[in-house]
């Protein structure tokens, strides 16, 4: 399932989401918060692991100026899933809508998905003009 994310609305429009899950995705999350507590993401960009969504238990990752919240992610767990990015990174991904899905292979070093054979990847595509349009 594509789409997994916070879906209000605003003035009768559905509200445009820049993040979303696959159910693959989403089922990890399920099983890595059983074992982690509640979780994050933040895609920081660069080279290596910075290229691929890390992921870590709430809080352990500290967010500040230089970091944009993306959205929250619904996985069916009691807690969203914080979504950030990089402010760097962001002003080149502003008009990009994200996909977090999972493929198998090892995880980023300090990704809490790292030992279970399994990796975190994104997966993007350009916003339409509509979509663009209602997010400014």
């Amino acid at each position: 399932m594509d789409g997994h994310g916070s879906d209000g609305s605003h003035g009768g429009e559905a509200t445009v989401e820049r993040v979303a899950l696959t159910e693959k995705a989403a089922d990890l999350l399920r099983e890595l918060t059983a074992d982690h507590g509640p979780l994050m993401f933040h895609q920081s960009g660069g080279c290596c692991d910075g290229s691929s969504p890390m992921c870590y238990p709430l809080g352990e990752f500290r967010t500040g100026a230089a970091d944009v919240h993306l959205g929250d992610l619904d996985a069916g767990l009691p807690e969203p899933v914080p979504v950030w990015m990089s402010r760097s990174q962001f002003e080149l991904w502003s008009h990009t809508h994200l996909t977090i899905d999972v493929v198998p292979g090892r995880g980023a070093g300090f990704s809490v998905e790292a030992p279970t054979g399994n990796r975190f990847l994104i997966r993007s595509r350009l916003m339409t003009d509509e979509e663009a349009e209602r997010l400014e």
